[in-house]
C-alpha cells in the first residue's frame, strides 16, 4: 500500500512509465539489500521508503520538469538525485552527477545507477572540490537534509551564480534558514509546500550573488 502510494503521488505530478515503475522496484529493492549490511538508511524509515524517500525525492523533479542536467550534493543514497536520474533515465540529455564523499555510499550508488539502467554519473569526492572543478552547465543544483541554507549556499552558491537554479528539501525552520542566509547572499525565492511532510518546503533560488562587504 505505501509503494501504491508514493506512485500515486508522484503520477499526480509527473509521468511514470511502467519502465520507471520497475527501475524505482530495483533502487528501493538494491536499496534495502544493501541497507541491512551497511546501515545506509535508518532501518525506522524503511517501512516507510516509498513515500518518506522515494516521492518526496520526486518532488524535486516536478519543481524544474524541464531541467536535464543535475548536480545533486551529498546524494548520500540517492535522495534526491538518483530518484531523478530514474525518472529520467529515458529522456534524451539527461545527465545527473552524484557528489558523495562517502567511499561506502559511493560504491552502492554506483551500484543502485548500474541496476535501474540511471543516467547518474557518481563523483566520489568532498563537495567544495567537485564545484570548484566542474565548469560544465547545470540547470539545478540540488540538495536534501544536508546543511542549513546559509552552508548549502556556500557550497552551492558557485554553481547558483553561474546560471543553475537551487533546488533545496527544508523543513519548519525554513524561514529563519532564509532570513539567516540573506545576511550574506543576494538571491530570489519561493517555497513550495512538500508533497509528504507537512510544515516542509522545497526552496527555489535563482539569482544568487555573495553579498560584498
Amino acid at each position: 500500500m505505501e509503494r501504491a502510494d508514493a506512485l500515486s503521488l508522484i503520477r499526480a505530478h509527473l509521468p511514470v512509465s511502467r519502465e520507471t515503475e520497475a527501475r524505482l522496484d530495483l533502487y528501493a529493492e538494491e536499496l534495502r539489500r544493501w541497507s541491512r549490511a551497511k546501515n545506509l538508511v535508518g532501518p525506522e524509515t524503511l517501512s516507510r521508503l516509498w513515500v518518506r524517500h522515494i516521492a518526496d525525492s520526486a518532488q524535486v523533479l516536478a519543481s524544474a520538469p524541464d531541467a536535464r542536467r543535475w548536480v545533486d550534493l551529498g546524494s548520500g543514497a540517492g535522495f534526491p538525485g538518483l530518484v531523478v536520474a530514474i525518472l529520467l533515465a529515458d529522456t534524451q540529455g539527461a545527465d545527473i552527477r552524484l557528489v558523495e564523499s562517502n567511499g561506502r555510499k559511493c560504491a552502492f550508488l554506483r551500484a543502485a545507477a548500474r541496476q535501474a539502467k540511471a543516467p547518474a554519473a557518481v563523483h566520489c569526492e568532498r563537495i567544495e572540490s567537485f564545484v570548484a572543478g566542474w565548469h560544465k552547465p547545470v540547470d539545478v543544483v540540488s540538495a536534501r537534509a544536508l546543511a542549513p541554507l546559509s552552508k548549502l549556499l556556500d557550497l552551492a552558491g558557485p554553481l547558483i551564480e553561474a546560471g543553475a537554479i537551487g533546488v533545496f528539501h527544508k523543513g519548519q525552520d525554513v524561514e529563519r534558514e532564509l532570513t539567516e542566509a540573506s545576511t550574506c547572499w543576494k538571491f530570489s525565492y519561493k517555497l513550495i509546500p512538500s508533497w509528504t511532510q507537512s510544515g516542509s518546503a522545497l526552496v527555489i533560488l535563482r539569482d544568487c550573488e555573495r553579498k560584498t562587504a
